[in-house]
Order: C-alpha cells, then structure tokens, then sequence
C-alpha cells in the first residue's frame, strides 16, 4: 500500500459529509458579508491568503520546537510559539473560507487537515501556558510538531493533489492556438447570452452584446467551473459573469476577479469580426496580445 492511499481513502469517506455540511453552513452564515469573504479569501492580495498565513504560522511553530529539540535557549522558543499563536486565527479563518467553497473530495479531507491542527494547537498553547507558570513544557511543543507535520502533510495533499487554491485557467496561454482561431458567424451569435466555443482544444466563453462581442476562457480559475454556464450580471464597464459552481464573479473588461472565492483573472481573448465572421487571439499578458 503507498504512504498516500490512506489520505486519498478520506476523499472517499462519505461518513464526513453530514458533519461537513453542518459545518459548511454555519460557516457560511458568518461569512454572509462579501468583503469579509473576499478578504479571507484573498482576493485583494491577487493570490489565496490562507497558504499566505500558513507559511509563517506553521513555520514558526515547527522553528519552536525545533529549538526545543536542540535544547536552544526557550526563550526564542517561547517567542516563536507566541508569534503562531498570534498569526493562527486569521490563518485559521482563512482556511475555513477556502473550505467552504471547496468540492466534496475537499472538505472531507479538509475536515481532517482541521481537526489534526487544533491538536497541534493546543499542544503548543499547552506548551506556552507550563512556561508562564514556570516550567518547561518542552514535551508538549515537540507533541506539537508531530501532529502539525500530519495537518501540514494533508494541507499539502490539499494542494498540490486536489489542487485547492491552485490557478485551474493557468495554462490556457500555453494551450490557446497562437494567432486568429475561427469562432463561428457573429449573427449566430446569441445576443447577450454567453455561449461555449472552442480555439483549438480550448473552450472559451463568448457573449455577444449587439456588434460587441467578450471572449474569455470558460474555465474558471478557482476550481474549473465552466463560466458559458454562470449568470452575466451589471451593466457598462461594471458588467460581470458569475461563475455558477461558487459564485466568483470576474469583470469582462479585462476579467479581473471582482469577488471571490477565485482571486486569479481569467485570461481573456482579443475578438474581432472579418466579413460577418468572429475571430479571436489569447492575449499573452494583461497588456497586449500575441503577435
């Protein structure tokens, strides 16, 4: 059996459901103000701020115990606990933003990724308490670094194999055929509907609006939900497309993230009309488009 099977096996444990869901509604309720949402989420930062935190909380838990290990001066120890200590709200409130708008798969293994934290927690919190009443609480921070290094272990899992809080548009620059792609006749066009089409074997989505016409990629960055399928809200330069897996909404401008939980941009399309016929180019970056 492979080091891994026995996380993937969470994925598939469906006995987390029910007590995920409680959770992911209540969850929810205290995030019912958007700019709280999109603060945890870290839509102003342009990039997921819980993996912001987490690097500095858990980093300076595991350098406490390291120190305590090595029989370092407890002192630095015990400022480092204190300093993860500070940071694990925001963290944890970050997590739990990103959790609740995770797939199923997800938060089962989320849920786990938690409750292993908050042993991790109170072990160091445990450690910090002895030290102000004087004694050593070494064992209890190194108990700390054992269970953090399990929670950390299924964060990664998290990451880089469920792929939550990854870009899921990032390689459509790479993939998008180079140059002008055929989009179809304009007057086959819907107007003010949006619709799939394909550049090469890249689905993009399209919304007409009169001779105007958005082209975007339809994957949406936060997890792949398909944009062509989501509602197109506001008007003018405040004109938006909702994403109808979680909600994230994007500008068609330039789709810029305008509310999360996504907090990269979709990459987006320059469009034109040759002899009644739609063509379209990926923009290589936010300024210009490819030569």
């Amino acid at each position: 059996m492979r080091p891994f099977d026995q996380i993937e096996r969470l994925e598939r444990a469906e006995v987390l459901d029910g007590p995920a869901a409680a959770i992911r509604t209540r969850v929810q309720r205290l995030l019912s103000d958007r700019r709280v949402k999109d603060a945890l989420h870290g839509v102003w930062l342009g990039h997921p701020l819980h993996s912001a935190l987490v690097h500095v909380t858990l980093g300076s838990f595991v350098s406490a115990s390291l120190i305590d290990l090595v029989g370092g001066q407890r002192r630095y120890s015990t400022g480092l606990i204190a300093t993860g200590l500070l940071l694990t709200p925001p963290t944890v409130a970050a997590g739990w933003a990103d959790w609740s708008s995770a797939h199923p798969d997800q938060q089962r293994v989320g849920l786990v990724h938690a409750a292993t934290n908050a042993v991790a927690i109170t072990c160091y919190a445990g450690a910090l308490r002895r030290r102000v009443r004087g004694r050593s609480g070494r064992l209890l921070s190194l108990a700390g670094a054992a269970v953090s290094s399990v929670g950390a272990t299924l964060g990664g899992h998290l990451s880089y194999h469920l792929s939550l809080g990854a870009n899921h548009s990032d390689r459509v620059r790479d993939l998008a055929p180079k140059g002008w792609q055929p989009l179809g006749l304009l007057a086959d066009l819907p107007d003010g509907q949006p619709v799939r089409r394909t550049t090469g074997e890249v689905p993009v989505f399209v919304l007409r609006r009169g001779q105007q016409v958005v082209v975007l990629a339809d994957q949406c960055p936060h997890l792949a939900g398909p944009l062509s399928g989501g509602e197109v809200v506001g008007t003018g330069g405040d004109a938006r497309v909702v994403c109808p897996w979680h909600g994230s909404e994007f500008r068609l401008d330039d789709g810029c993230v305008v509310h999360g939980p996504a907090t990269a941009a979709v990459p987006r399309f320059e469009a034109r009309v040759v002899d009644g016929a739609l063509e379209a180019r990926i923009v290589a970056s936010a300024g210009a488009p490819t030569a």
